[in-house]
């Protein structure tokens, strides 16, 4: 049968979809399982051994990057890698984003100043340390790598005058520290631990009630067999006490991410800089060409123990930045 000119040959033209395309399920694995692994060692408290310590200190910078394969594992439609990469990533911000997000604490008490710095072999500008002493008007300088040099040239700058009571225990190497402060002090050599660098301790007559406890904090460095040396000190910091007020500052040498560093917390103190949202300022290495990039020292207080203000200061000379603390004694 022929077909007439107009007639009309009608239908429907079909084409392929096309597939969107996915990235494979083995890379897919390959981009979620590291930060999977990493959330588990930093919640469980895992790492061992002086590398994975010292890498545990870049936790807040992972917990940034998990963003990737979840967002990778997601576009891709991988719902297993994506409900791993969405619990790792939850983990990791869980542990890392409430040292951003702390408040100024209006706990009434006893004002505490409290500053401390690394001098980096006695290396601190003492212009700009005495800058700081007198702009900041600390109760407390608590100093790690004290040599007896650099208490000579911060006393000819006026220190001795401004903060006359002091425990030294300076020395020509990183062992050296020192405490100096306006109030009278009376050494404590049994609080402080016996491993690591020189660790000076003191019951301080603070005005308007009873005496506190300060212990000048440097283990240290997780560096090689140190680790052991540097777990162990850790552990063997004063615990918080009912009957006295404790504070622990220092060069840690750790950052909220090390197991042992929240175990020192987990006995009774508190990070002042996560307490008002300074947690996340690192403080070394300072005057560098790269920019500081960990959180490495501290001021820890007794849970009891006001915090009014946190803040971070660069000093020429050292490769720490020095912290200081407003606080509240009750």
């Amino acid at each position: 049968m022929g077909i007439s000119a107009d007639s009309t040959v009608g239908g429907t033209i079909v084409t392929a979809a096309k597939r969107r395309r996915r990235l494979p399920a083995t890379l897919t694995w390959l981009a979620v399982t590291p930060f999977a692994a990493w959330a588990v060692t930093r919640v469980a408290g895992l790492e061992r051994g002086s590398l994975p310590t010292q890498l545990m200190t870049a936790t807040p910078y992972v917990a940034a990057g998990s963003l990737i394969p979840l967002l990778l594992a997601a576009l891709g439609r991988r719902r297993a890698a994506t409900a791993v990469a969405l619990v790792a990533t939850a983990a990791l911000g869980a542990s890392v984003l409430p040292r951003a997000l702390g408040t100024a604490d209006a706990t009434p008490g006893r004002p505490l100043r409290v500053l401390t710095l690394n001098m980096l072999f006695g290396r601190a500008d003492p212009y700009a340390v005495m800058d700081l002493v007198h702009r900041l008007d600390p109760d407390v300088l608590s100093t790690q790598e004290l040599t007896p040099g650099a208490v000579e040239e911060l006393d000819a700058l006026g220190l001795k005058s401004l903060m006359p009571h002091r425990v030294l225990q300076a020395e020509w190497s990183a062992t050296g520290s020192g405490l100096f402060c306006k109030h009278p002090l009376v050494a404590m050599p049994e609080l402080a631990p016996t491993v690591g660098h020189h660790m000076p301790a003191a019951r301080i007559a603070l005005p308007g009630g009873t005496a506190i406890e300060f212990v000048d904090v440097h283990p240290y460095p997780p560096l090689g067999p140190q680790a052991v040396e540097w777990s162990e000190a850790l552990g063997r910091l004063p615990s918080a006490s009912k009957d006295v007020v404790r504070v622990l500052a220092g060069d840690f040498n750790a950052s909220l991410d090390h197991a042992p560093m929240r175990g020192v917390l987990s006995r009774g103190y508190k990070d002042a800089a996560d307490q008002v949202g300074a947690g996340l300022v690192p403080t070394w290495p300072a005057n560098k060409k790269v920019p500081p990039i960990i959180t490495i020292d501290h001021v820890l207080v007794d849970h009891r123990v006001g915090v009014r203000e946190v803040s971070v200061h660069t000093v020429p000379g050292t490769d720490h930045r020095a912290v200081f603390a407003e606080l509240a004694v009750p």
